[in-house]
């Protein structure tokens, strides 16, 4: 008896060396069968994986000689031995002529008629959840022992903690790539941010300032023997400087809409969608006051803002509907009119596509989605929808 024992800790310490030393699942999952094959004393083994999205038990693992049917036998909850076992989180011993059993289906491909007897041993996750079935065959007739069972409940333990191991690594990994491709955009969002100020000052304040220092240069020279012309010289300038701050406080407020920090998201769509669609059938459709994050507000803003110029310059429509909600834990702002639309499966005509594109990132940057529909004729609906759960919504 100390024999076994002793054979079977060793056989575990392999099982838990090979789950702690190597990060592939498969080759753990291979690993595994080989040395449960080898302390039962069984012929085959094999392990079947449960998949939620399948609904169905995968063959994962299995001895050597079967590795060509991996991966394609599949089974429904309930049928076939394994079936049962997933099915009633319990052990199966069949020590002989298991195909006298009702609940045994027969698989080509596993060759069953060769194995007279089974143990069957469900795996699941220390929450509960089903995580697969161990089989173990045997071609002679076999008592499986309660060594038997306790021996391969241990292991289907640790198989079970190593997948869900695996599935937390998958799921880090898909974490980190998606913060990568984030702080991506975020930067070429940055970037282009940047760009497009640095374009504004240069092509507007930049340019009024140089209009400036000339007509202070002609109005300096007037001045004594022209003053009518040195006024108006003056007069201009005081134009262009006037200019050139309303081109600086609106190249400050593309960066972030004082209107937000001033009234909050609903007023500031209120009053946009009051002034810019004067004079047509306006619908709105939002709460009284919603809190979000502050750069899922301005997204949420400035998308609006666009597609509410798009309307405004080229829909030519007479009713326009803008709504805000939450839906679970999205945010969801649509903006519909009836106008003469396009057709959304074609390429838009040059500045409809270039505010489309705009609007996609700054949605995507937020993590979300922009979905648009249109057809010609039948007006068009906008629909943006960003992952997050608002601190406070009332009605």
């Amino acid at each position: 008896m100390k024999g076994r024992v002793d054979a079977e800790r060793r056989l575990l310490h392999r099982v838990i060396d090979e789950i702690a030393t190597n990060v592939d699942l498969d080759a753990v999952l291979r690993a595994t069968v080989e040395v449960v094959t080898e302390a039962t004393g069984g012929d085959a083994c094999f392990l079947h994986l449960w998949d939620p999205a399948e609904e169905r038990l995968v063959l994962r693992a299995a001895t050597a000689g079967f590795e060509d049917v991996v991966g394609r036998i599949t089974l429904r909850l309930g049928e076939g031995v394994a079936g049962w076992v997933a099915q009633h989180r319990q052990v199966v011993t069949i020590p002989e002529d298991k195909w006298a059993d009702p609940r045994y289906k027969y698989i080509p491909e596993l060759r069953g008629e060769e194995f007279t007897s089974m143990l069957s041993v469900p795996v699941v996750s220390r929450s509960g959840s089903l995580v697969g079935v161990f089989n173990v065959h045997s071609r002679e007739r076999r008592d499986f022992s309660p060594d038997d069972v306790a021996f391969l409940r241990m292991t289907a333990s640790l198989v079970a903690g190593a997948i869900e191991r695996a599935h937390l690594f998958r799921a880090l990994a898909e974490k980190e790539a998606e913060l990568e491709a984030l702080m991506r955009r975020t930067i070429e969002a940055q970037e282009e941010e940047r760009r497009r100020v640095a374009t504004e000052i240069h092509d507007g304040v930049t340019q009024q300032m140089v209009s400036v220092w000339y007509r202070l240069q002609a109005a300096l020279r007037a001045l004594r023997s022209d003053p009518d012309r040195a006024e108006a010289e003056l007069a201009r300038a005081r134009e262009l400087v006037d200019e050139a701050l309303e081109e600086a406080r609106a190249a400050i407020y593309d960066l972030r809409p004082s209107i937000l920090d001033d009234l909050g998201l609903v007023p500031s769509l209120r009053t946009l969608a009051a002034r810019q669609l004067e004079g047509l059938e306006l619908e709105l459709e939002l709460p009284e006051t919603i809190s979000l994050p502050p750069h899922h507000e301005v997204a949420l803003y400035r998308i609006a803002q666009e597609s509410i110029t798009n309307v405004r310059k080229h829909a030519e429509a007479s009713r326009v509907r803008i709504a805000l909600r939450q839906e679970g834990d999205d945010v969801v702002l649509v903006v519909e009119d009836d106008g003469r639309g396009f057709d959304a499966t074609a390429s838009s005509p040059g500045r409809i596509s270039f505010g489309l594109t705009g609007m996609r990132e700054r949605a995507s940057l937020a993590g979300g989605t922009l979905e648009v529909a249109s057809e010609p004729g039948r007006g068009t609906r906008l629909e943006v929808r960003i992952p997050c759960q608002p601190a406070e919504v009332r009605r």
